[in-house]
């Protein structure tokens, strides 16, 4: 049955771009035009978080609406054939489908061969109607995809820098006659600005290690500071060049007659610490690997409302049911999310949003450089973070708005023991709400 709004859904995301290198965000290192224009005519969801700070999880949970406990729990998990999709629903709906670029859900393990090459079956794409990716990709200059376009029934390299060529692709969907014809859900996923830190030699040469601002949590470690100066340079012209193709996008969608009737998504799967804390990539609880862009916006001047910047603790798993929502579709039975399409509409107050959110590493990782063990935490709207390790070993609690680079851990300051109770419950409702068996046991 078609939706009775009739209303398109577009999400555009990356992998590693934490939500501090943004120019709207207030980062002196990079030039943001496209994405500060969209920000300033839409919304900005500074509180946006990604409920599972590592690729494949975060994925999981993205596409099914559950947490990763009950969905992809860890690294090289694979999304359980049975499991709905968002686009299951938009499929039922009466829409077009569609995903272009990075998947990193199929299992598919990088000692049995590079995941470039992972050719992933139709009945193993999520339920999109079009699909033309690749499992995952460390190389951006040497990409591979395959899918159901007739062009890449083998995995087929793409020309070019991966972002650039992706996107190409999305904008050739978004061109077709029908587009017009027939709503649609789109995804774009691409991989950069994960590492390596390198992009065309256009947006690289606007970065030098030397010209590079550190966040200041990145500790006086002459070692730490040169590794993070060296890929931030990098990551900012990866940052750019997503930026000026995200432009095109908008420019594509406007020329189509699309862009008044179209919901569009910006978001990350998770940050990327950057020394912060001599700290490097993502599984940490710190606000660098948990905190992404989120950007919306409805139209040219998007629902009048809901313009400027709201504090909302967006997670994972409510990308998906606000995007049906958004369309006048109901919530399949088995999404964990918060619908916020109704506040977006300017429906509901904003004190209506959730006031906390779950966070959780469910496997060990093995990841260098950063946290390799499961942990649980929750984020709150007022400031307040919380988190304690497997064996329910208290690890961190920060206060934001007193300490926002988190350089005080509260943790084990008996000053700050009622704080720690509270949270501590705030954190056992929401394991018990949704199903997390994780044992928490240090009051």
């Amino acid at each position: 049955m078609m939706s009775q709004r009739a209303d398109n859904v577009l999400w555009v995301f990356g992998d590693q771009h934490r939500a501090q290198a943004l120019g709207c965000a207030g980062d002196p290192n990079l030039n943001t035009p496209n994405l500060d224009a969209f920000a300033a005519e839409g919304l900005r969801i500074t509180g946006a978080v990604s409920g599972s700070p590592l690729c494949c999880p975060f994925r999981g949970s993205l596409l099914s609406g559950q947490y990763a406990h009950r969905s992809v729990p860890g690294h090289e998990c694979r999304l359980p054939e049975v499991q709905r999709t968002v686009a299951h629903g938009f499929n039922d709906a009466g829409y077009d489908t569609a995903y272009f670029g990075k998947w990193h859900v199929d299992g598919h393990h990088e000692s049995d061969g590079r995941a470039a090459f992972h050719v992933i079956p139709s009945e193993r794409r999520g339920g999109f109607q079009h699909w033309v990716g690749y499992e995952n990709n460390n190389a951006p200059f040497d990409c591979w995809v395959h899918g159901s376009d007739g062009r890449f029934t083998r995995p087929t390299r793409l020309p070019g820098f991966e972002t650039d060529a992706l996107t190409d692709l999305l904008i050739e969907y978004l061109r077709q006659p029908e587009r017009k014809e027939r709503p649609f859900f789109g995804v774009l996923s691409v991989q950069p600005p994960h590492n390596p830190y390198t992009a065309p030699e256009e947006w690289m040469g606007r970065h030098s290690a030397a010209s590079v601002q550190l966040r200041p949590n990145v500790p006086v470690s002459s070692k730490v500071r040169e590794q993070a100066c060296r890929d931030l340079a990098g990551y900012y012209a990866m940052i750019e060049n997503l930026d000026w193709n995200f432009g095109r996008l908008i420019k594509t969608l406007d020329d189509a007659g699309l862009e008044e009737n179209t919901h569009i998504f910006f978001f990350s799967d998770h940050g990327d610490m950057h020394g912060s804390h001599g700290q490097w990539k993502k599984t940490t609880f710190y606000e660098e690997s948990i905190r992404v862009p989120c950007l919306y916006r409805y139209g040219r001047n998007g629902y009048s409302s809901m313009t400027g910047e709201v504090d909302w603790l967006f997670n994972h798993v409510d990308y998906g049911v606000t995007s049906l929502g958004l369309c006048g579709l109901g919530k399949q039975a088995d999404m964990q999310g918060f619908d916020y399409s109704p506040l977006l509409r300017g429906e509901l107050s904003q004190d209506q949003a959730p006031d906390s959110a779950l966070l959780q590493i469910v496997e060990s990782t093995g990841h260098y450089d950063s946290v390799d063990s499961p942990w649980r935490g929750v984020v709150t709207r007022n400031g307040w973070k919380y988190a304690v390790t497997e064996k329910s070993q208290p690890w961190m609690l920060f206060n934001l708005k007193d300490d926002p680079y988190e350089q005080a851990n509260l943790i084990f300051n008996s000053r700050y023991y009622p704080q720690r109770q509270r949270l501590q419950r705030i954190l056992t409702e929401w394991l018990h709400k949704v199903g997390d068996e994780f044992p928490v046991n240090c009051g």
